[in-house]
């Protein structure tokens, strides 16, 4: 696979199925990060909400085994550089793990601030057994982020080769996702309230 793909011309994203989905997609990740943000803004200030915000966009995008935290780089960085969502996912992860270590090391106690990052805070300080949500996360991600440069790659959903081959092999990634959440979440609830199993 090459890193750069061919240009995607901008009237395409209207025209063409596939590309239009992706840039619905983005539209949709954009409204909601935005209106996440200005929530947060709203209830920490600016500063503190902007690093609430981004503290919670690494959450889902380590965290999550859908690509759509890192969709909202990635989509982005496609359209104007040309390089392959699929290689560009990996910088948001580093970017991702990044602004956890400052957070872990320097601001703690930002994730005290939701319960999303409550949660989340417990999967990067407990490793065994909770990075297993980030491993599965990582194969998940990079396999949804693999049908999104299909979409840009192609004009109509029958052409998605890829998506029609492996969509089944990504939903079972999916629920093994949430079946170890659920496992998770029920292991914190039954610690939380103090209950020996």
């Amino acid at each position: 696979m090459r890193v750069f793909a061919k240009k995607v011309n901008h009237k395409h994203l209207s025209k063409h199925e596939t590309k239009k989905e992706a840039l619905v997609r983005f539209a949709l990740v954009l409204a909601v990060f935005a209106g996440y943000f200005l929530f947060v803004a709203y209830k920490y200030g600016a500063k503190e909400g902007l690093l609430v915000a981004w503290v919670t966009w690494s959450a889902f995008v380590l965290g999550t085994p859908i690509a759509d935290a890192g969709f909202l780089i990635d989509f982005p960085m496609r359209l104007i550089t040309r390089m392959r969502m699929l290689f560009s996912e990996i910088l948001v992860w580093v970017v991702a793990i990044g602004l956890n270590i400052y957070a872990l090391n320097f601001r703690p106690e930002i994730y005290q601030s939701s319960t999303i990052l409550k949660i989340f805070h417990q999967v990067l300080t407990q490793p065994i057994p909770y990075w297993i949500i980030i491993i599965i996360s990582a194969i998940g991600t990079f396999i949804s982020i693999h049908f999104g440069d299909e979409l840009l790659d192609k004009r109509h959903h029958h052409e998605r080769e890829f998506y029609h081959k492996h969509k089944s092999k990504y939903k079972l990634v999916l629920m093994i996702f949430l079946f170890i959440l659920a496992l998770i979440v029920y292991h914190m609830v039954v610690k939380q309230l103090g209950i020996k199993l």
